[in-house]
């Protein structure tokens, strides 16, 4: 009986953590009620498109890449700068561990973010949103969602 217990707190626990695979409408809501709508010049839609063709709006995706970083979280931040993974030497310039870029709340992603796009880079600090999204019509992405868009 006491393993049973255990055995429900612990799933409840990792159930807790784990990732999420937003809706496209579901996400523009989160991300209109952060701020994110127009944030340094940037639209909602700009925001969605590069998600999407980042992580498919999945929370819990993570890249390996060639110099041994990952891509963390549903904007596939970076641990070489952004995050840490304690695996290497990393900048961790959003002070957090990669592993919190991975689950259901998004709350640290979307700070991270909104970090990022302050760059001088801004959005092209995303190969994603340069290949996909820069110069092309977005109204679709937040067509139906019942938020306003820059």
């Amino acid at each position: 009986m006491a393993a049973l217990v255990l055995l429900s707190i612990v799933a409840c626990l990792l159930v807790g953590n784990m990732g999420k695979i937003f809706r496209r409408c579901e996400l523009a809501q989160v991300l209109h009620q952060a701020g994110m709508d127009g944030f340094r010049g940037y639209s909602l839609a700009d925001w969605l498109c590069m998600a999407f063709h980042e992580s498919r709006f999945n929370t819990d995706t993570v890249d390996h890449e060639a110099d041994g970083s990952t891509d963390n979280g549903i904007f596939q931040i970076n641990s070489r700068q952004w995050c840490d993974d304690y695996k290497r030497s990393a900048r961790n310039l959003c002070h957090m561990h990669c592993s919190d870029l991975l689950t259901s709340n998004i709350n640290d992603d979307i700070v991270c973010a909104m970090q990022i796009v302050q760059q001088p880079r801004g959005m092209g600090a995303w190969l994603a949103w340069r290949k996909h999204c820069e110069g092309h019509d977005l109204s679709q992405w937040v067509e139906g969602c019942n938020v306003g868009s820059r």
